[in-house]
């Protein structure tokens, strides 16, 4: 059975032809269009990178969306939210923007190809961003598919953080794993958050961890889990395998893919009504 009259975010560390192509990008930029025309209502956001051409792109800022302060790491940042239109397709992105976190003219490495020390930062800040901006467009998601471990923050706020908020409560959250590099994330990363007033016990695992083990502990929280890539690194893959939770293998064909998505959402939503 086809999905039909359901509401589905997609957020998406990459998106074509914002980024460059990669699977992710790919992906995250036809399945919401195909989403979409098969009679289903879209939201997609994407990071704001400074490698971003704002005027090749038409990029403005929605200034009622914009404006609003999150503190990450006991500091204010102001959070900008720009959108632009995705050419020969009937699809907007949003994109969550910031001074500090998206200026400089790279995506998640310097020119020496060296992660940025505060990525764990700005993908809090992203994180969190997406989410305010979903509750001030007065949207209830009833799917949440996550893209990229910039989003694996998303599980957490939205089980932990808005878990008294309608505008996700009926949510379920699906994470697709992409064949990644895994990159050292700051070893003080449980202390920002234990600051925004999570559990401590909620945050074992995070202490020295790394993308990958960001990864894992996002599918953990999650309802259903894609493969994004034909093979993933052997230790995401055992993850996977150890995770009791619905599972839908790598597509490569665009049609294909779409068809076993829309399917595979319908049955996530469907087994929590079992």
């Amino acid at each position: 059975m086809s999905l039909k009259n359901a509401k589905v975010l997609t957020i998406s560390q990459y998106i074509h032809p914002f980024t460059d192509g990669t699977g992710m990008a790919k992906a995250a930029r036809h399945l919401p269009q195909g989403i979409l025309e098969k009679g289903n209502e879209i939201r997609v956001f994407m990071p704001k990178f400074g490698s971003i051409n704002e005027r090749r792109h038409q990029l403005h800022e929605v200034i009622r969306l914009s404006g609003m302060n999150l503190i990450i790491n006991d500091t204010d940042h102001a959070l900008l939210i720009k959108v632009a239109s995705v050419p020969s397709a009937r699809m907007q992105v949003y994109f969550i923007d910031n001074e500090e976190y998206f200026k400089r003219k790279a995506t998640i490495e310097d020119d020496d190809e060296y992660f940025f020390p505060d990525n764990d930062e700005r993908a809090l800040f992203f994180c969190r961003g997406v989410l305010e901006t979903v509750r001030k467009l007065g949207w209830s998601p009833d799917i949440i598919h996550c893209h990229g471990w910039m989003t694996a923050f998303i599980p957490l706020y939205v089980r932990h953080f808005f878990n008294d908020d309608p505008h996700f409560e009926d949510a379920k959250i699906v994470f697709t794993a992409y064949d990644e590099k895994s990159e050292a994330l700051d070893k003080d990363l449980p202390k920002k958050l234990a600051m925004e007033g999570f559990d401590k016990n909620l945050l074992k695992g995070l202490g020295k961890c790394t993308t990958d083990d960001l990864l894992k502990f996002a599918m953990g929280m999650s309802d259903g889990l894609v493969k994004g890539s034909p093979k993933l690194g052997r230790s995401m893959e055992n993850a996977i395998k150890t995770l009791d939770k619905p599972m839908l293998g790598y597509h490569k064909d665009v049609d294909e893919r779409l068809d076993a998505h829309l399917e595979f959402y319908q049955s996530v939503m469907e087994e929590a009504l079992v």
